[in-house]
C-alpha cells in the first residue's frame, strides 16, 4: 500500500485542473520516499507497539502484510538510499518502532544527527529491542543490526558514534516507524492532526472524510489577527485567516504524506489567493504546520512536484506556523453530506469528490 512520490508525481497531472549502504544481497536502489509510517498495518497481524512475542515468520507470509519497499529492506536486507525523507535530521521528539512488527527500538533521546544521511542512534530502547548478527558481504566484516521481535533488518552497528557508548546504529528510515511525544493514543496505534486550506472549506472536508485513516474532520478558520473570527469577518478578505479543515488521522492506517498527496491532488496550488471562483486570501493554498516534522515534510513534496514539473505554473503554497483553529459554526460542519442537492456541491465539490475516487481507490473508507 506503500507508495514512492514518484509515482504520486505520475498519476497527480493525469486528473489535476557510508558502508552501511551497501546490500548484503543485490544492489538495489530504493526510491526516496517521505513518508515515515507505514500505512500498510491495518493488514499486518504482526503490528503491535505493546505485544513483545518472538516471531518466527516465514518470508513468503511477510510479503503479503508488506509493502514491496520495506519487504526488500526488512526481509531481503537491501539498503535504501542516504538522505532519504526528514527522518535522518529530524529532532523532533519520540519514539522509533520497527516498521514490520511494531517493537519499540529506540528513544528519540538516543538519537543523533550524523553525516551518514540515515537515521543513527547511540543505544538501544533496551538490551533485547535491537540483534546482531556478523555480515562478511562485499569482503568487508560488519555488524548487521534487527529487529529484537521478528529479525528483520533494520541496518548496521558501527564503533564511530558519540559518547557515551561510541556506537552508531545506522538504521533504514524505512525499517522505521515513529510516534512524536505526547501523541494521543488510539487502540491501535496514535493519532496526529494536520490543518490545511485549500480553498472552500466544504471542498476539502468532503474529501479527507473519505479517506481510510482519517478519523475527523472540522471546518473553520487559521492564521491572520483576528481572534475567533466569525464567517462573515473571514469572507471579507480582511482578518488574514483563511479557511481551513483540521484532520485528525490514525497514524496506523495513514500517515503525513499521504494527507499531503491528498492535498495537492485535489485542490490547485498554483493559484494565488483564488479557487475557482472563490478569490481572496481566505481561500489561499496554505499548510499550517505545528512542528518541523510537519514543515518538512510539506517542503519535501512541494520540492517534488516542482522538481517534476507537474503543474504548468509555480506552487504558491504557503507555509505557516500553526498558532491557532478556530471551528466554523455548525451548519458548516459536515456541508457536502448534509446538502448533497445544493448547486454548489453538485457543481464544485462532486467533481473534486471524483478526482479524489479516480487517484485514491485504494484508500477509500470502507462503508
Amino acid at each position: 500500500m506503500r507508495k514512492s512520490i514518484f509515482n504520486f508525481l505520475l498519476l497527480v497531472p493525469l486528473f489535476m485542473l557510508n558502508a552501511c549502504g551497501q546490500n548484503n544481497k543485490q544492489e538495489t536502489t530504493i526510491k526516496p520516499i517521505a513518508m515515515e509510517n507505514v500505512i500498510s498495518k491495518p493488514g499486518n497481524p504482526y503490528y503491535s507497539n505493546t505485544d513483545t512475542t518472538k516471531l518466527t515468520i516465514s518470508d513468503a507470509e511477510w510479503k503479503k502484510v508488506l509493502s514491496a519497499d520495506l519487504y526488500a529492506v526488512a526481509r531481503e536486507a537491501n539498503t535504501e538510499r542516504a538522505y532519504t525523507g526528514t527522518m535522518w535530521n529530524s529532532e523532533t521528539k519520540g519514539t522509533y518502532y520497527c516498521a514490520a512488527c511494531g517493537y519499540k527500538l529506540f528513544q528519540s533521546e538516543q538519537k543523533f544527527v550524523s553525516s551518514c544521511g540515515w537515521p543513527s542512534f547511540f543505544e538501544q530502547e533496551n538490551k533485547n529491542s535491537v540483534i546482531f548478527k556478523p555480515d562478511n558481504s562485499y569482503g568487508m566484516r560488519r555488524t548487521e543490526a534487527l529487529c529484537g521481535r521478528c529479525n528483520s533488518h533494520l541496518g548496521h552497528l558501527f564503533d564511530d558514534g558519540p559518547a557515551p557508548t561510541g556506537k552508531r546504529y545506522c538504521m533504514n528510515a524505512i525499517s522505521l516507524d515513529f510516534v512524536p511525544l505526547g501523541m494521543a493514543s488510539t487502540k491501535n496505534g496514535a493519532t496526529e492532526t494536520l490543518v490545511l486550506g485549500g480553498g472552500c472549506y466544504w471542498c476539502v472536508e468532503a474529501v479527507y472524510e473519505q479517506l481510510e485513516g482519517v478519523e475527523k474532520v472540522v471546518s473553520g478558520f487559521s492564521g491572520g489577527s483576528v481572534e475567533n473570527p466569525s464567517y462573515e469577518e473571514v469572507c471579507t478578505g480582511t482578518t488574514g485567516a483563511a479557511e481551513v479543515v483540521q484532520i485528525t488521522y490514525d497514524t496506523t492506517k495513514t500517515n503525513l504524506d499521504e494527507i499531503l498527496k491528498v492535498f495537492f491532488t485535489v485542490h490547485d496550488p498554483t493559484t494565488l489567493n483564488r479557487q475557482g471562483a472563490d478569490a481572496g486570501t481566505q481561500y489561499r493554498s496554505v499548510i499550517f504546520y505545528k512542528n518541523e516534522e510537519q514543515k518538512k515534510a510539506a517542503e519535501t513534496v512541494i520540492t517534488e512536484l516542482t522538481k517534476a514539473n507537474v503543474y504548468n505554473s509555480k506552487i504558491v503554497t504557503t507555509l505557516e506556523p500553526f498558532k491557532a483553529f478556530y471551528k466554523a459554526k455548525e451548519y458548516h460542519q459536515n456541508y457536502y453530506e448534509n446538502n448533497k442537492s445544493q448547486p454548489y456541491c453538485q457543481l464544485v465539490i462532486q467533481p473534486k469528490l471524483e478526482k479524489f475516487e479516480k487517484v485514491f481507490k485504494d484508500r477509500l473508507k470502507k462503508r
